[in-house]
C-alpha cells in the first residue's frame, strides 16, 4: 500500500501544478536564461499554455506564430541563426516571458554513467582548471537525477556561465571537451550534461527501442509488472537489503557516536591526520567502512548565534555530519547519486557560540572509493544569507579515526537489483532525463559508458548501437554525431595472456563505429589499476574534441590511435597492418609490447613484435603456425603502440572465436 500511496501522492501533486501554472505560458527548463541555441540549424522551441492560446515567439529578427493544442502544448520551429548573441528570447500569448543573455552556438549533450559524471573539482589539477574556468561563452546546463516509468515532458536544471563558482561540478570529459570544441571554433559551445553513475545502457533506452528486440523485451516486461505491483517496493527493498548483505559494508550501528566522538570536549589528540578532500585510498588506507573524521574550527564572535551554511563537497558513500556534537545532516541511499551529491547543510543559529567547536564527520563507504571527494573549494562553513566577508575554509588537515574497516571488497555490481522507478531499470532515465531533451535542436552527443555491461559484453554490440539508433530516432535531426569512449585500462595487471570481459566490451563499443557518423577516443593508456575513475579527464576530452573537430568541424590532423586493418601469416610470424598508422611508435620508446600470439590450439602467449614501417611483425618461438593475434586484450593491459599523433592504438584480435560474455 506505500507503494500506492506514494504513487498517488505523486499524481495529485503533478495535477495540483498543473492546474494552478496552465494560466500562464511556461516553459521547459531548457528554455530558460543564459541558454544555448545551435547555430545554422532550425530552431526548435516549445512550452504549455491555455488549450487553444495563440502566442507569438520572437529572437533577434526571427519571428512564428503558434497555438496551444487541446492538451495545451505548443511548439514551433523558427529560422536559423549564425553563432552570436546575446539575445532575448520573448513568447507573448496571454501573458509575456522574457529569456534573457541567450547565445547562439554549438550544442552538446554528455551523457553515460560515472566517469561522464565525473566533476571538474575532482580531476587532475582541479583546483587550477577550476580558477581558469573563465568562459562566459561556454554555457553548461546540468539535468537533476530523477528515473520514471513513463516518459516525462520536462526535467529540472538550468542554464549557467561557465566560471570557476560553477564549474566544479560539472562533467569533467563534457567540460574539457567544450573547452577544446570552443578554443578551436571560436563560438560559444552548450553542454548538457545528463548522465548518472552505476548505470547499464538499457536504462538509458526507449521503451520501443527494447520491445523491438525479442531478446531485451523481457526486461521491459518485468518492468511493467513491478509497477503494477503494490508490493514492488517492499519486494526490492528485502531483495537489495540481500544483495548488500553479501557484497557491501552494511552500518551494524553507529559506535562512534557512544565513544563521544562528536563531542567537542573528546580529546582526539592521538587520532592520525589526513588531508582532505582526498579517498582514503590515496591516503594508503585501503579498506571499506567507517570512518570519523574531526576539524576544529574558530567561530567569529561577530557569527554566534546566527545560522551557518556547512559544506562538504562530495563524500563516497553516506555520512552524517556533527557540529558541536549535534547531528546537523546526513546523507544516505535515499539521496540519487549519494556518492557524487555535494553535502550542504544548515547549521541553526542556537548551536553557534563564539570561539572554538569542532565539526566531524562519519562516512561509511560501502565498497570502491571512500570518503571527501571534494572539490576543495566547496568545503567550508559560512553565514547562511552569504554575508561572511571570509568562509572559514574546511579543506586541510583533519584527524580520522577508523570506527570499523574491513579489506577492500569486490562487489559484483552487475547483479545490483533495480526497483521500481530506479536508476538501474530499463527505460528509466530515458524517460526522466533524456526523452525531455528530445524536441531541443543539437549538434551531436559524447556518451563515456559501458562499466556496468561489461559482463554482458556480447550484448552491448547490439545494444549500444540500438541506443544510438534510438536517440537519433528521438531527436529528428538524422544521423547527427555520436562519439564516445572506449573503456580505460583498470584492475590488477595479469601476468599471463587471458579472456577478459572489458576487452571484450571495449569490442563491442568498437563495433558501434558500424554505424553512420560515429567516432572513437579510446582511454586504454590513460586509466588507473586501482581506480575505476581515472583522474585524467583532460585527455578524455581532448581525444573526443580531436574526433569531433576531424569528423564534424572538417579541421585537418589525426584524431584516432592505429586502428587493426588487416593481417597476413608469414611462416612463423603474422604481419599486422593499420589505418591511422603513420608515424607508427611505441609511446616508451621500448619494443612493442601487449601482443599475444596463439595457434589452432587457442592458448595464447605473449609475443614478441617489431614495427616495420606501417605494420608491425609479430612472433613467437612458442607457436610455429600461428592462427592468431591479440593486442591489448585485457582488463589493464601492459599496452605501448601509438602513431605519430602520440594517439594510442585501439585494442583488437583477428579472431572471432567465442568469449567469455557470448552466453
Amino acid at each position: 500500500m506505500r507503494f500506492i500511496a506514494l504513487v498517488f501522492l505523486a499524481l495529485m501533486s503533478t495535477t495540483a501544478l498543473t492546474s494552478t501554472a496552465r494560466a500562464d505560458v511556461r516553459l521547459p527548463a531548457l528554455i530558460s536564461d543564459h541558454m544555448m541555441l545551435q547555430r545554422d540549424m532550425p530552431l526548435r522551441l516549445w512550452g504549455w499554455a491555455d488549450p487553444g492560446e495563440k502566442l507569438q515567439v520572437r529572437i533577434a529578427d526571427r519571428a512564428a506564430k503558434t497555438q496551444a493544442d487541446k492538451s495545451g502544448h505548443w511548439q514551433v520551429e523558427l529560422g536559423t541563426l549564425p553563432a552570436g548573441g546575446p539575445h532575448t528570447l520573448e513568447i507573448v500569448g496571454k501573458n509575456t516571458l522574457l529569456v534573457s543573455d541567450v547565445l547562439v552556438g554549438e550544442v552538446w549533450v554528455a551523457s553515460g554513467q560515472s566517469n561522464m559524471e565525473f566533476p571538474v573539482g575532482r580531476s587532475v589539477d582541479a583546483a587550477a582548471e577550476t580558477a581558469a574556468a573563465q568562459f562566459p561563452r561556454i554555457r553548461l546546463f546540468t539535468v537533476n537525477k530523477a528515473a520514471a516509468g513513463q516518459p516525462k515532458e520536462d526535467l529540472s536544471g538550468k542554464w549557467v556561465e561557465c566560471s570557476p563558482s560553477t564549474v566544479d561540478g560539472f562533467s569533467a570529459v563534457g567540460y574539457f571537451f567544450g573547452r577544446n570544441i570552443h578554443r578551436a571554433l571560436d563560438v560559444p559551445v552548450g553542454l548538457i550534461h545528463s548522465s548518472w553513475g552505476g548505470t547499464p545502457a538499457e536504462t538509458w533506452m526507449s521503451r520501443q527501442a527494447l520491445t523491438a528486440e525479442p531478446a531485451w523485451k523481457p526486461m521491459v516486461d518485468a518492468l511493467d509488472r513491478t509497477l503494477a505491483d503494490p508490493d514492488a517496493t517492499h519486494a526490492y527493498e528485502k531483495t537489495l537489503d540481500e544483495w548488500e548483505q553479501k557484497n557491501v559494508v552494511v552500518d551494524t550501528g553507529n559506535e562512534g557516536f557512544g565513544r563521544g566522538w562528536a563531542r567537542l570536549d573528546f580529546d582526539d589528540a592521538d587520532w592520525k591526520t589526513m588531508e582532505e578532500p582526498q579517498y582514503w585510498e590515496k591516503a594508503g588506507l585501503d579498506l571499506d567502512g567507517v570512518l570519523w573524521f574531526r576539524r576544529a574550527v574558530e567561530i567569529p564572535a561577530s557569527w554566534a548565534g546566527r545560522d551557518l551554511v556547512l559544506t562538504l563537497g562530495s563524500i563516497d558513500d553516506y555520512d552524517t555530519t556533527y557540529f558541536s556534537g549535534v547531528p546537523v545532516g546526513a546523507t544516505g541511499r535515499e539521496t540519487p547519486g549519494f556518492w557524487t551529491h555535494a553535502r550542504r547543510y544548515t547549521v541553526p543559529g542556537a548551536l553557534v557560540r563564539a570561539g572554538r567547536t569542532i565539526v566531524a564527520v562519519r562516512v561509511l563507504d560501502r565498497a570502491g572509493e571512500g570518503g571527501f571527494g571534494g572539490p576543495a573549494s566547496a568545503m567550508q562553513l559560512d553565514l547562511a544569507n552569504g554575508g561572511g566577508k571570509q568562509p572559514i575554509v574546511l579543506a586541510g588537515t583533519w584527524r580520522y579515526q577508523i570506527e570499523r574497516g574491513v579489506a577492500s571488497l569486490k562487489p559484483d555490481w552487475g547483479s545490483q537489483p533495480s526497483g521500481p522507478d530506479q536508476q538501474g531499470a530499463p527505460t528509466t532515465l530515458y524517460n526522466a532525463m533524456i526523452a525531455p531533451l528530445t524536441p531541443y535542436a543539437l549538434r551531436g552527443v559524447i556518451w563515456y559508458q559501458g562499466e556496468n555491461n561489461a559482463a554482458r559484453a556480447f550484448e552491448y554490440r547490439k545494444l549500444f548501437r540500438a541506443l544510438i539508433r534510438d536517440w537519433r530516432h528521438a531527436w529528428r535531426l538524422g544521423d547527427f554525431p555520436f562519439y564516445f569512449v572506449q573503456l580505460a585500462n583498470f584492475m590488477a595487471r595479469r601476468d599471463e595472456p587471458g579472456e577478459s570481459e572489458w576487452a571484450e566490451l571495449r569490442e563491442a563499443q568498437a563495433m558501434a563505429l558500424a554505424e553512420p557518423n560515429t567516432g572513437l577516443a579510446t582511454a586504454i593508456d590513460i586509466g588507473e589499476a586501482n581506480d575505476i575513475h581515472p583522474l585524467n579527464k583532460q585527455e578524455v576530452g581532448r581525444r573526443l574534441a580531436l574526433v569531433a573537430l576531424a569528423r564534424t568541424y572538417g579541421h585537418q590532423g589525426e584524431h584516432s590511435g592505429p586502428v587493426y586493418r588487416s593481417h597476413a601469416v608469414e611462416g612463423t610470424k603474422v604481419r599486422l597492418r593499420f589505418e591511422h598508422a603513420v608515424g607508427l611508435a611505441t609511446r616508451d620508446q621500448a619494443v612493442p609490447q601487449g601482443f599475444a600470439i596463439a595457434g589452432d590450439d587457442r592458448r595464447f602467449v605473449w609475443a614478441q613484435a617489431q614495427i616495420d614501417g606501417d605494420s608491425i611483425v609479430v612472433w613467437s618461438n612458442a607457436v610455429i603456425q600461428p592462427v592468431a593475434v591479440r593486442y591489448a586484450w585485457a582488463d589493464n593491459p601492459d599496452a605501448n603502440v601509438v602513431n605519430g599523433a602520440g594517439l594510442p592504438a585501439l585494442p583488437f584480435r583477428t579472431d572471432d572465436w567465442p568469449g567469455i560474455t557470448q552466453h
